[in-house]
């Protein structure tokens, strides 16, 4: 989250930091969808940015929204088939994106996440076994339908997953949620490899709304771990040590905590967040439009030249 101007200075960081002392804090009309494991709706640092579904009365056992699904309050989990999108500290991984999309800010609690006040929303479709194809369709159909019949401003979903080999029905789902006006942010992957000569899904379906991202370290290098690549992949971002909120089992419960992780995984919610970030000031801007501003706006970053359609890292301040 650190910047060139901020205490302590770090010239790779995302540069949000810059933008918060610029006023730039993210507003709370601007909802993101999280296609991942459940994420804790009650942690400390993530309580108060918690999305509902506006067409849910929850805990009364209709489908007030008539989307086919029962009190789904926060979001739905489809791999359970349940609305309850948190099941405990195994949903880290989702919790952990949470937090550095929308981690309250300011609060002097924690983490901030790149837009402070965003609401988040739950397709929780990862779970102990993994994940389907199947799931992760009616995941992405999931926000497209809120978007649609509701009007919830859905900018964007994360998508901090991958693997499987090319979907024409996945492809399809994020064609529709294309066609909504929703920007589909994926993790480029972990496996060191070129996404340009070895597909990586679904960062590298190749839908309009699509945006890519590799994991760069705070000295600015590719991380050892993140795919690339000259074509497939959009821009960087950080993604080595990230510290963020997860669940921690503690004496039979499960309590609010924090840990650092690793991953493209990590990379993906601070273009998430930024994408937010730009569609709470510029109010009305389409997919297109902040995808442009987006990649537009990155800094050169020499370990990312050839490496990304941009060449650059995530710069939050410059749009």
């Amino acid at each position: 989250m650190y910047g060139s101007a901020t205490t302590p200075a770090n010239q790779f960081g995302s540069q949000a930091a810059v933008a918060w002392a610029n006023g730039k804090t993210c507003t709370s009309n601007v909802y993101i969808g999280i296609i991942d494991e459940g994420y804790m709706y009650t942690h400390e640092d993530l309580t108060t940015n918690a999305g509902v579904n506006p067409g849910e009365i929850g805990g009364n056992g209709v489908d007030d929204d008539g989307n086919g699904l029962i009190d789904d309050t926060y979001g739905w989990d489809f791999a359970n088939n349940d609305n309850t999108v948190f099941d405990g500290s195994s949903d880290d991984h989702g919790t952990h994106v949470a937090g550095t999309i929308g981690g309250k800010g300011g609060n002097g609690i924690g983490v901030a996440g790149v837009c402070w006040n965003v609401k988040l929303l739950s397709a929780k479709f990862l779970g102990s076994r993994g994940g389907t194809t199947a799931n992760a369709i009616k995941a992405v159909d999931y926000f497209t339908d809120l978007k649609l019949r509701h009007g919830i401003n859905i900018v964007a979903t994360n998508n901090s997953w991958g693997g499987g080999g090319f979907s024409q029905a996945l492809q399809d789902a994020i064609s529709r949620a294309n066609n909504a006006g929703i920007l589909f942010i994926a993790a480029a992957g972990n496996n060191s490899s070129n996404n340009d000569a070895t597909a990586n899904y679904p960062s590298n379906y190749n839908v309009a709304n699509v945006i890519a991202v590799a994991s760069i370290t705070n000295t600015g290098g590719l991380s050892s771990f993140s795919n690339y690549g000259a074509t497939q992949v959009d821009l960087g971002a950080p993604g080595s040590d990230i510290y963020s909120t997860v669940p921690v089992s503690s004496k039979g419960k499960v309590i609010s905590g924090y840990a650092s992780y690793n991953g493209t995984s990590m990379a993906t919610p601070h273009v998430t967040g930024a994408v937010a970030l730009y569609a709470s000031i510029n109010t009305g801007a389409t997919a297109a439009t902040i995808k442009s501003a987006l990649l537009s706006s990155v800094t050169a970053t020499p370990s990312l030249s050839g490496k990304c359609v941009t060449g650059g890292r995530l710069n939050v301040n410059s749009f």
